[in-house]
C-alpha cells in the first residue's frame, strides 16, 4: 500500500516484527517492532545479492524525508555503489566505532601487555567471532543482548570453549574502554561463561601410545611427524608445530626455544633424545623454509583439526583423546620411570610447581643434565614399545 502520514502514525505493533512496504517508492519499508518502536529501511539487490539499509527511526525521520533518503540510496545502488556497505565503512572509520575501538585495544593493550601467543589468539577471536557481527556499529550501541546473542551463536555452532574465550575477550575490551572513557559501563558485566570447563586427566596407556605412534607414521610428514615429536619431547603442540631449523642443533642434541616462542615467557632448552634426533634427521628439508614442519615452506604446520580427524580414522576403537594428552602421557611416564617431579616440570617448562616463591626466584639452575637423562629414559621406553619389546621398566598405567 501507499504509505501516508496517517497510516504511519496508525501502524500498531504485533507480536512479531513487521515490515510494511511503500508502494509509491518500491524498496522503502516502515519497520514496526513488537515494542512499538518504528524505523525506516530500504531493501535492494546489489550485484544480485539482497541488501538492507536502515535509514533511521520515526518520528525523527518523517515519511517525506524517508522517501528522499531511500531514493538517494537506490540511485547510489544504480550507480554501482552499495549504500549499505558505504554506511558500514563510514561508521567503522569513526573514532568510537567497534572497528576502531578493537583496533586501538589490540594495539595499545593486547600487543603491549600479552605474550605473542596470547596476542595471536585474542586477535583471532576478534577477527573470527566479534568483528563479523559488530562491524560498522558504534561501541556505545552494543548492549547486553548483543553480547548474549554473540556468545549463544558460538555455543550453537558447536564451540562452547571458544564462546568462553570470546566472552573473556569482549569483557576485557569493554573494561579497557571504560578505563579510557570510551564507555561508562560494560554491557558484559555479570555475564557468566556459558560452559563449565573440566580439567582433563587422560593418559594414554602403552598399547594406545604404540597405536598412535604407528598411525602417525602412516599419516606421514608433516602432521604425523609432529605427533611423533610430541610423544618424544613432551612439549606443547604449537611449540612443536612452529619448530624452526635454527632452533635445532642435532650435533649438540638440543632444541632451544626463545622466550617469545613458549607459553611461560622464558627461554627453554629441550634436550633431544636419540628417538627425537632420529625423527628430526628423517624430516625432509623444504628449500628456503625456516620451518621444520611445513607444507608450503612459507608457514608452519597447521590444520590440526582436519589432520587429527585423519589420524583418528587410522585408530578405530580408540577412546577419545587429544594431542595435549601426549604431553600429559610423557610427564606421567617420566614420573613412573623415577624422574623427580621438579625435573619433569623443568622438561615441561612449567612456571609453577614444586619450586616456587622465593626459592624459584633464586634457583636459576635449569636442570639441563637431569632433563636430558629424563627424556633419554622416556625415549628408550617409547623405542621399546615401537620395537615391540617388553623392557623391565615398561609402564603399567592404571585404567
Amino acid at each position: 500500500m501507499r504509505l501516508t502520514v496517517r497510516s504511519v502514525e496508525a501502524a500498531r505493533p504485533k507480536s512479531v516484527r513487521q515490515e510494511i512496504p511503500d508502494s509509491l517508492l518500491v524498496g522503502l519499508y516502515l519497520v514496526v517492532q513488537p515494542t512499538g518502536a518504528k524505523a525506516w529501511c530500504v531493501r535492494f539487490r546489489h550485484h544480485g545479492l539482497p541488501r538492507k539499509l536502515t535509514l533511521g527511526t520515526w518520528p525523527a525521520i518523517d515519511l517525506r524525508t524517508a522517501r528522499e533518503l531511500a531514493a538517494k540510496a537506490l540511485r547510489r545502488n544504480a550507480e554501482g555503489v552499495d549504500p549499505a556497505r558505504e554506511k558500514i565503512l563510514a561508521r567503522a572509520a569513526q573514532a568510537d566505532s567497534v572497528d576502531r575501538t578493537v583496533e586501538e585495544f589490540l594495539e595499545r593493550h593486547v600487543r603491549r601487555s600479552n605474550r605473542p601467543r596470547t596476542q595471536e589468539e585474542t586477535t583471532r577471536i576478534f577477527n573470527l567471532h566479534v568483528l563479523p557481527r559488530w562491524r560498522g556499529r558504534l561501541i556505545r550501541d552494543i548492549n547486553r543482548h548483543d553480547v548474549i546473542h554473540l556468545i549463544d551463536r558460538i555455543v550453537d555452532g558447536g564451540s562452547p570453549v571458544s564462546a568462553n574465550r570470546t566472552l573473556t575477550a569482549v569483557k576485557t575490551l569493554f573494561n579497557w574502554a571504560i578505563a579510557r572513557d570510551i564507555l561508562t559501563a560494560s554491557p558484559a558485566q555479570g555475564l557468566k561463561p556459558p560452559t563449565a570447563e573440566k580439567s582433563r586427566d587422560r593418559i594414554l596407556d602403552d598399547a594406545e601410545l604404540k597405536q598412535v605412534w604407528e598411525a602417525a607414521g602412516q599419516l606421514g610428514y608433516p602432521f604425523g611427524t609432529m605427533v611423533q615429536l610430541l610423544v618424544a619431547t613432551g612439549q606443547r603442540r604449537d611449540e612443536v608445530a612452529k619448530m624452526r631449523r635454527d632452533e635445532v642443533n642435532l650435533d649438540l642434541k638440543i632444541w632451544a626455544l626463545a622466550r617469545d616462542r613458549v607459553k611461560s615467557d622464558r627461554a627453554h632448552t629441550v634436550p633431544l633424545s636419540a628417538l627425537a634426533v632420529a625423527i628430526l634427521k628423517a624430516v625432509p628439508r623444504v628449500d628456503g623454509s625456516p620451518f621444520v614442519l611445513t607444507t608450503n615452506g612459507a608457514s608452519p604446520a597447521s590444520n590440526f583439526g582436519k589432520n587429527k580427524r585423519k589420524l583418528d580414522a587410522l585408530l578405530p576403537g580408540m577412546p577419545e583423546w587429544r594431542l595435549h594428552d601426549l604431553r600429559r602421557t610423557c610427564a606421567s611416564g617420566m614420573a613412573r620411570l623415577g624422574v623427580p617431579v621438579h625435573v619433569t616440570e623443568a622438561v615441561l617448562n612449567h612456571q609453577s610447581g614444586t619450586i616456587s616463591g622465593v626459592t624459584a626466584v633464586y634457583n636459576r639452575y635449569d636442570y639441563q643434565d637431569e632433563k636430558a637423562k629424563a627424556l633419554d629414559a622416556w625415549g628408550r621406553h617409547v623405542q621399546g614399545l615401537i620395537d615391540k619389546q617388553t623392557p623391565s621398566n615398561v609402564l603399567r598405567l592404571r585404567s
